[in-house]
């Protein structure tokens, strides 16, 4: 009995030894976590816990791992699926002609006359190696002039692509929705219509197409709140086919959804003016809406902490509204003096035009065009601090990582923010370049993209 429970005790020591080992392994081999859409997992900006560079400098190539050059414009965000990175670029110039530079105007400035390049485009989906920067391949998807021209501070491929382990989806607005495989194979594409973001008040006043497509289960959603006949819709992930589509009685937008369980019902929360809501992700059914604020709509929803946050500034209004996040049916306007119903908290004023805001913790931050950034306690809405960063100029969406918020800046200047209920400027890292492309993070490595290329910062 004793050598046969002294038997049974190596068994199971040199089991469980084995389970260890055979863990250990799993765990070394598995993939480092994927960004797969605009701000990344959820569409949070964050990766918790995660330690990045808070030091680099380009020029001498300290924590530089590697850059790369990307032909022609893009505002796209880059995103990550195991050792691929994704982007998209519109190269001025016909198949085998030199590229044409065309201008990005960066800056504070109130112009909303359109681009004068409206000749030949090559629309391209590219993909790089995420370790050494090399370029694995590029697709070319259309080759024509816009049907929409683009505004001077846009491009004609801003909207981030989205991708999971089988499929990359890229969207050009107008000149349609791409769905590759991780290895370039064009797998289905879909033309979606004339899809003008323009200004809703000038309608000779094109500035092409920025929401963001997201996956989601079996399916790719779509918001094009557009100046004629604009919808959310969602489309088969296998074969681009439409499961269902509803209209939307919106200006232009340039906000991308967000998709959440609540309750046990997935909903497609989107922005909005005349029609923020939430959409059940199966159907398509309505089942809460509000209107209001300001007039042109751009950051994505954050959810967090039981809560749906929306912010919009562009007009008389700057709110920030923080709702519960079962509400439903018709919740009333965001207007002076005047909370939505279902409401936790809200301010009329420092909202967000451009960028989405950033939940991290108990934090959510806001920061302005100008770089005005507002530090508020998330759940009550209690206004920690506010400051200005240095050089303003900023359209990129804050991401975190490591208790570090990076706001990275029109003209290429990072800043670095200590997430804290303190202001804390931990320092100002160049890029070199203009930057107006949220940054994506896997694995401790921070990837910006630039106005010619893409440069990935990790500590060695």
């Amino acid at each position: 009995m004793k050598s046969h429970s002294i038997f049974f005790c190596r068994r199971e020591v040199c089991n469980l030894s084995a389970g260890l080992v055979g863990l250990l392994t799993t765990l070394s081999c598995a993939e480092p976590a994927p960004w797969p859409s605009f701000r990344g997992p959820q569409g949070k900006g964050a990766v918790e816990g995660a330690a990045t560079p808070r030091e680099w400098d380009v020029s001498s190539g300290k924590n530089i791992r590697w850059k790369a050059d990307v032909p022609g414009l893009g505002l796209s965000s880059p995103v990550i699926w195991g050792d691929k990175l994704f982007i998209t670029a519109a190269v001025a110039g016909g198949e085998g002609e030199p590229e044409q530079v065309v201008e990005l105007k960066t800056g504070l400035y109130g112009d909303i006359e359109s681009s004068t390049d409206r000749g030949v485009h090559r629309y391209r989906v590219l993909c790089y190696s995420v370790k050494t920067g090399e370029v694995l391949w590029k697709n070319t998807v259309h080759t024509g002039k816009p049907t929409i021209a683009r505004h001077p501070k846009a491009s004609h491929a801003n909207s981030t692509c989205t991708v999971d382990a089988q499929h990359v989806i890229s969207c050009f607005g107008a000149e349609g929705l791409y769905c590759h495989d991780l290895d370039g194979k064009l797998l289905w594409k879909k033309d979606l219509g004339k899809l003008d973001s323009g200004y809703y008040q000038v309608p000779s006043a094109q500035w092409g197409y920025g929401s963001s497509p997201v996956i989601a289960g079996d399916r790719v959603l779509v918001q094009a709140d557009v100046q004629q006949d604009g919808f959310l819709a969602a489309y088969a992930l296998s074969d681009g086919k439409e499961i269902w589509r509803k209209g939307r009685k919106e200006v232009p937008t340039w906000s991308s959804p967000l998709i959440q369980e609540i309750g046990g019902r997935r909903q497609v929360i989107v922005n909005g003016y005349k029609h923020m809501g939430g959409y059940d992700y199966e159907t398509g059914e309505e089942i809460w809406w509000v209107m209001g604020g300001g007039d042109i709509p751009v950051p994505t929803p954050v959810a967090g902490h039981g809560m749906i946050f929306l912010t919009n500034a562009h007009g008389n209004l700057a709110p920030v509204v923080a709702l519960k996040e079962d509400v439903k049916g018709n919740l009333a306007d965001v207007k002076p003096g005047q909370e939505p119903m279902g409401t936790v908290w809200s301010v009329g004023k420092w909202g967000n035009y451009m960028q989405t805001p950033l939940l991290t913790g108990d934090l959510f931050f806001c920061c302005s065009d100008g770089g005005i950034v507002t530090c508020y306690e998330a759940r009550t809405g209690e206004n920690y601090w506010r400051e200005r960063l240095p050089k303003g100029g900023y359209t990129a969406s804050p991401v975190t990582s490591g208790g570090i918020v990076y706001f990275t800046g029109e003209e290429g200047d990072v800043q670095l923010i200590e997430a804290a209920k303190e202001y804390k400027l931990v320092g100002t890292r160049s890029l070199g370049a203009q930057s107006m492309a949220t940054p994506a993070i896997q694995d401790g490595a921070l990837f910006f993209r630039t106005r010619n290329g893409l440069i990935c910062v990790a500590v060695p």
